[in-house]
């Protein structure tokens, strides 16, 4: 299963819930934003390299936290140098070998965005409350739409649990989809600064739990996809 982990505007959290997720999932966490790239850096290949036909993806992976990273280079250059037309082939390699895949996707809705989102069996979006974060959201879900790929889910991130309950039904409604909201905590910034899973630098946290529960539904995602292809 591939998911894609999108939400159109940035700073609002995507790159916290995939590496996350991957981390629930044993998932391969792939940073899909080709030119202003979030997760870790890598110590050697990297995306712009596999997408450029220059090393084949599985020797650009990379061990983080007892999963495995695919890296984004950083330069201008080596983004421009991409066949974005080999992201889903790559993505789906990876996944045939790992069993599943996160992308973290870029922010805005620009070619690269809709070829990830494409590529995915399943997205899952990430906003915050403002205005403009969930306007952007909307944006991405009909993109996403447009191009078949469902939403499994939708993450408000830093959000307490009273603006959750109020909102949660409308939005539940307006993205045909589960709403989740993982609430602002001084444990997930910490992890966040250290690029560390909360399972591994807050296992106790109740913040863990909601990735966990958010894992399991992708789960079911996915169980609901196999049933689907056998028909």
């Amino acid at each position: 299963m591939i998911v894609a982990v999108t939400g159109g505007k940035g700073g609002v959290g995507k790159s916290t819930v995939a590496l996350n997720l991957a981390a629930e999932l044993d998932a391969v966490v792939v940073d899909g934003d080709l030119s202003t790239a979030d997760l870790p850096r890598g110590t050697g290949p990297d995306l712009h390299d596999v997408l450029a036909g220059r090393v084949d993806p599985m020797e650009a992976l990379e061990e983080f936290w007892n999963m495995q990273l695919l890296p984004c280079g950083r330069t201008i250059a080596g983004a421009r140098a991409v066949d974005l037309q080999a992201f889903e082939p790559v993505v789906r390699r990876l996944d045939r070998a790992a069993g599943s895949v996160v992308v973290d996707c870029p922010a805005g809705l620009a070619r690269d965005v809709g070829v990830e989102i494409s590529s995915a069996d399943v997205a899952v979006l990430v906003t915050n409350t403002s205005k403009a974060a969930l306007a952007d959201a909307a944006r991405t879900h009909e993109l996403a739409v447009d191009l078949g790929t469902p939403v499994g889910a939708v993450v408000l991130n830093e959000t307490d649990e009273s603006t959750y309950k109020q909102i949660r039904t409308d939005l539940t409604q307006q993205f045909n989809a589960p709403v989740t909201y993982i609430p602002a905590r001084s444990d997930i910034r910490a992890a966040q600064e250290a690029w560390v899973p909360v399972r591994d630098a807050a296992p106790e946290s109740p913040v863990r739990e909601r990735f966990e529960a958010l894992g399991d539904r992708l789960r079911d995602c996915r169980h609901r996809l196999q049933r689907r292809s056998r028909r």
